[in-house]
């Protein structure tokens, strides 16, 4: 029998917010992670609320196996720092 937090990826689309305060938490912590429907719902809540959505499958597989209130895995810093730098960028450069 598989672990409770076991999340089933098989071809279904994966959704994970994270929120980082540095002042708070020493690396980013997931705040919602679903698949399929419940994926589709958190992007639309960020979409609604202004958030903005960085598409990638690839981590959202690595991440989506985490639930809410998990920091990130030091394994994975580089990545969310790169793609937290990419939304960072596109945010400043869409504002100009």
């Amino acid at each position: 029998m598989a672990p409770a937090n076991n999340k089933r990826l098989y071809g279904q689309n994966a959704a994970v917010a994270l929120k980082y305060n540095p002042d708070m938490n020493y690396a980013p912590v997931v705040v919602a992670s679903g698949l399929g429907e419940l994926a589709q719902r958190i992007v639309n809540i960020a979409d609604e609320a202004g958030v903005p959505v960085y598409r990638d499958d690839s981590v959202a597989a690595l991440l989506v196996m985490l639930n809410a209130g998990e920091t990130i895995p030091k394994e994975l810093y580089q990545i969310v720092a790169a793609i937290y730098a990419e939304v960072v960028y596109t945010s400043d450069k869409m504002r100009k």
